[in-house]
């Protein structure tokens, strides 16, 4: 497993990952029209690649030798939903299901949280589905701290998130 920051041309292989994990993450049920549709315009590869060359965004992904599986997005200037966090994101966050427990998502985060300490970033926060129970645990076991909640929306729908914050220094 390597860690690197990602090329323009892992721009489509980011964004299959981004779909992967979202959809086995959230669509337990089945697929409607509005999460397709959703899902199939915001992780495209033209978007992605635009995080990549974004100087607001610090992005890093893990690779195996069978290709990417793993990626965390961090972002600046930020605004986050509760008083008292930064301005800095943890807005991307995605380890392949079948990765999971292999230390993948552990090392991702601790490179990204050492990136927010070599920016001098106090605090870094996250959202997460407060139905995502593994994310939460996960978090948790991190140092990563409750601090209140927001509403990820899509169209008309809204759905509970709660939102984390960790301290850098």
């Amino acid at each position: 497993m390597t860690l690197r920051i990602p090329h323009k041309s892992d721009a489509s292989s980011i964004a299959a990952l981004s779909i992967e994990v979202w959809i086995g993450t959230y669509l337990k049920r089945g697929v409607s029209a509005l999460f397709a549709d959703y899902v199939l315009e915001e992780f495209t590869p033209s978007k992605t690649e635009a995080l990549i060359s974004d100087p607001k965004e610090f992005i890093l992904v893990s690779e195996n030798d069978q290709g990417i599986d793993g990626f965390i997005r961090v972002s600046s200037g930020s605004r986050a939903p509760v008083a008292g966090c930064s301005d800095t994101e943890i807005s991307t966050f995605y380890v392949q299901p079948r990765h999971h427990g292999k230390g993948v998502g552990k090392r991702l985060l601790q490179a990204a949280l050492q990136h927010c300490r070599e920016n001098g970033d106090e605090s870094v926060w996250l959202a997460t589905n407060a139905e995502n129970t593994p994310a939460i645990a996960f978090y948790l076991a991190q140092g990563f701290e409750h601090v209140g909640e927001t509403h990820f929306r899509i169209e008309d729908q809204a759905y509970l998130n709660n939102v984390y914050s960790y301290r850098c220094a």
